[in-house]
């Protein structure tokens, strides 16, 4: 993906970094915006949540539905570790 980037800020004559971003293809490692993407996945997965409460080990749906609400910008360590610290 970098290389095509290069190759469309050269062909474009615009910044790498905001064709990077304009694409989605920027990690976001914020974590206000991932908690506020937290919020919003436990409060729109209660079911989820509580199945989480029952077994820790079922976090990996919440931080999926992270991710597909982030369109996978998300840093995934960075949701997990959000997502267990506002569900304990």
């Amino acid at each position: 993906m970098a290389k095509q980037v290069i190759i469309d800020s050269y062909q474009i004559g615009q910044d790498p970094v905001e064709i990077a971003k304009n694409n989605g293809l920027i990690q976001v490692s914020d974590t206000g915006t991932i908690e506020k993407l937290v919020q919003e996945v436990i409060a729109s997965n209660p079911k989820a949540v509580e199945d989480y409460k029952k077994n820790p080990m079922s976090i990996g749906f919440l931080v999926g539905q992270l991710m597909k609400l982030s369109k996978g910008s998300a840093n995934p360590l960075l949701a997990k570790e959000v997502l267990e610290k506002l569900l304990s």
